[in-house]
């Protein structure tokens, strides 16, 4: 040893909560081209497990957000053909742009999303 005291991890570049910001920045974008929204999954996914615990629960609203959203896309193209499938992609626009807003408004308030595994609007 000589001497010297273990230096201070350096600061972060963007913290938890930014980083749940850029996600659901991520998921509007999305709307345009999903590439963004697949990236904010997977950002999502990353520090699910380790950031503070009100980033976690949006983290964990945001995850599923992402797999419900699928799951609506999904049966709403396969109804298409039906007819009904329009109304399921029309709600699923508005559905993601309300939990995305209300999600982004709870985090500049350093909020927890009060029920992160909610089917509607945690």
């Amino acid at each position: 040893m000589t001497g010297e005291t273990p230096k201070d991890p350096p600061p972060r570049v963007v913290s938890d909560s930014g980083l749940a910001l850029i996600v659901y920045v991520l998921y509007l974008a999305g709307f345009l081209t999903v590439i963004t929204a697949i990236i904010g999954v997977i950002i999502a996914y990353i520090k699910s497990d380790t950031a503070d615990p009100v980033a976690r629960s949006h983290f964990q609203f945001q995850i599923r957000t992402f797999w419900i959203l699928l799951l609506y896309v999904a049966v709403g193209l396969a109804l298409v053909v039906v007819g009904i499938g329009v109304l399921i992609l029309l709600w699923s626009l508005v559905w993601s742009t309300i939990r995305n807003i209300k999600g982004i408004l709870a985090l500049n308030e350093n909020k927890p999303i009060a029920d992160p595994k909610s089917w509607m609007f945690g």
